[in-house]
């Protein structure tokens, strides 16, 4: 006589061992998005970041003076409202080895702005955001002073010129 105490069956084990793989490919995907949404957060707050001091920021002199000369209107307070952020993949870059993800930003505004305003106002916006994500990921070290590009751990980050609606 057999007796059966403290045995598994094999189907059992068959479906603990499957619930295992499941939840390993599971943790890898959810790791990858939970990236993605922290560099999206981080876009957020920098590209609103970007529109809070750009009327207010502290320039150097020859900023200032150019400012003055050609972009009188941005050293006044101004009115830009960012629409949507939204982010593309580019494909594996091959320099860095990691997936390239373009960021966008798309804005409008009320004041009367030429060309060259809206290129700097959008300059600042791109700028505070990539900033932004350098910071939460912690790879200020690894970019440049323009953070151009930024690093996390599976992408590279970059920004496209501020489309204005």
């Amino acid at each position: 006589m057999m007796d059966n105490k403290g045995q598994m069956s094999s189907e059992l084990l068959f479906l603990f061992g499957t619930l295992i793989i499941v939840l390993m490919i599971a943790v890898v995907f959810i790791a990858g998005e939970s990236e993605l949404n922290m560099a999206m957060s981080a876009a957020r707050s920098g590209a609103i970041e970007g529109l809070a001091t750009s009327s207010s920021g502290i320039y150097s002199t020859d900023t200032y003076w150019d400012y003055s000369n050609s972009k009188a209107g941005l050293l006044y307070p101004y009115s830009v409202e960012i629409v949507n952020i939204s982010y593309s993949e580019q494909g594996h870059d091959i320099n860095y080895d990691k997936k390239r993800i373009q960021f966008k930003v798309y804005a409008k505004t009320s004041s009367r702005f030429n060309n060259k305003e809206l290129v700097s106002i959008g300059d600042r916006i791109n700028y505070n955001l990539r900033k932004s994500i350098a910071i939460t990921f912690n790879s200020t070290s690894s970019t440049n002073k323009l953070y151009n590009p930024v690093f996390s751990p599976h992408y590279v980050y970059t920004t496209a010129n501020v489309k204005w609606v």
